[in-house]
């Protein structure tokens, strides 16, 4: 009987510190070289920023989302017109999920350290890879 209520007690403990670690993920990263600042909008056009890393290739520019924040991961899908700043420049996009080839080819070429995955939860995880929109003036 006390083995089942340390194993549930472990669980409540993993899964609060995950939505600790998650909650503030976004929101004290370091704003270095490595990171950006994307401003999703919500339908009544309330701006949420949120600090990721950037993964870039060759010209393209990707973001990964683990399990855990997978409303982030709505938002943007729903509206996917973000802008990211990025060395102090601020850029408008669209965000393109990524499926099927084109997700497992992103999980191999920007692998997750094991550490992270097991506080950010295991996949499903989405990955988005952004496009810039042409300005329009």
């Amino acid at each position: 009987m006390r083995t089942n209520k340390k194993i549930i007690l472990l669980l409540i403990g993993y899964m609060g510190s995950v939505i600790v670690f998650e909650s503030f993920l976004g929101l004290i990263q370091p704003r270095s070289g490595d990171t950006m600042v994307i401003t999703t909008f919500e339908i009544d056009g309330k701006a949420i920023n949120r600090v990721v890393s950037r993964l870039e290739q060759g010209s393209d520019i990707f973001v990964a989302v683990n399990h855990w924040p997978r409303a982030w991961a709505r938002r943007i899908r729903l509206n996917p017109n973000v802008q990211i700043t990025y060395n102090e420049t601020k850029l408008n996009y669209s965000a393109v999920i990524l499926e099927g080839g084109e997700h497992d080819k992103a999980v191999s070429d920007f692998p997750v350290p094991l550490a992270f995955r097991v506080l950010t939860g295991f996949p499903p995880r989405y990955f988005f890879r952004f496009e810039l929109q042409e300005d329009a003036g």
